[in-house]
């Protein structure tokens, strides 16, 4: 089906989020069903994201995917802060504005997220009852992420000590959030492969974009690392749950992660779909992985939506 692409804009808690809008042809002269993509911790709406968003418009949905708040195309000050209360605000925000659209069925509203970004989409789902059903792709909880990348109180006390020194009138601590290159996260002794493979998507022309610089905001990372994506998912978590991992399992743990989700969700229909053979990273866009996630989530978006 052909698609038609829409730059908008929407407003979350007054900061004008960017965001490309997915309508299939001739979606306009109907009510139609709607899904709110959300990209990875690092990542953009021009990346996978987008890919997904692009590839369920195709399917027939209205689809949304958009930058987040401080970061690529969006407002918002200062820059590069990774705020999980500011990401899942961004989820519900898009639900408003889709709310808006004469030809989106506001109850048949859905979300996706894709790593960090599925994460987001479950926490968001909890606590907005118009997400009708959730999907996750490779949904990773990046609070859990981070607090299991090395020591979290000495990173704590390294933040404490930063957010003193910019109070005091020191220059923004702006880092990385992976190495910039093979070579970089080589001399770095890491060789996980989802850290291989994210130098690879994010650094390379496979994947790079102008609106995922590879720049977080230090001191932002003190909220990540006292966040839980799934906290209450087996109380407040009861919409339909699509889950779908790669079987190949690397240090983000998208794979413990969504067998955790699956145990904890209270949803009376809820499905985990490991693609045997799948790295995280394939599944954000190497065609065949994608093909088969897509195929699984038209099936589950169709029955739910």
């Amino acid at each position: 089906m052909a698609v038609t692409k829409k730059s908008v804009t929407f407003n979350a808690r007054g900061l004008q989020v960017a965001g490309i809008l997915n309508i299939p042809d001739k979606a306009e002269a109907q009510k139609n069903p709607a899904i709110v993509c959300v990209h990875p911790g690092s990542s953009c709406k021009d990346q996978t994201a987008g890919i997904y968003a692009e590839k369920l418009a195709e399917l027939g949905y209205v689809t949304i995917a958009f930058d987040a708040s401080y970061q690529g195309e969006s407002g918002g000050e200062p820059r590069y802060i990774e705020e999980p209360a500011a990401r899942v605000e961004d989820v519900r925000c898009a639900v408003d504005y889709l709310t808006t659209l004469d030809y989106v069925d506001d109850h048949r509203i859905g979300v996706l997220g894709v790593c960090a970004g599925g994460g987001y989409a479950v926490n968001a789902a909890m606590t907005d009852r118009r997400i009708k059903a959730v999907g996750t792709v490779v949904g990773a909880n990046i609070g859990r992420v981070n607090r299991e990348s090395g020591d979290p109180i000495q990173a704590l006390e390294a933040i404490a000590a930063q957010r003193t020194a910019e109070a005091r009138g020191a220059e923004t601590l702006i880092t990385n959030w992976i190495p910039g290159n093979q070579e970089e996260r080589e001399k770095a002794g890491l060789t996980d492969i989802d850290l291989v493979e994210a130098v690879d998507y994010y650094t390379t022309p496979r994947g790079q974009h102008p609106n995922s610089p590879n720049k977080v905001n230090f001191t932002s990372l003190a909220a990540v690392y006292g966040f839980d994506a799934f906290h209450l998912a087996e109380q407040l978590l009861t919409q339909p749950l699509q889950i779908i991992v790669g079987s190949v399992q690397g240090a983000f743990g998208s794979y413990k992660d969504g067998h955790e989700l699956y145990q904890r969700a209270a949803s009376a229909k809820k499905d985990l779909f490991v693609l045997e053979g799948a790295s995280h990273y394939d599944l954000y866009d190497r065609p065949e992985p994608v093909r088969q996630a897509v195929e699984k989530l038209g099936a589950f978006y169709k029955e739910n939506l």
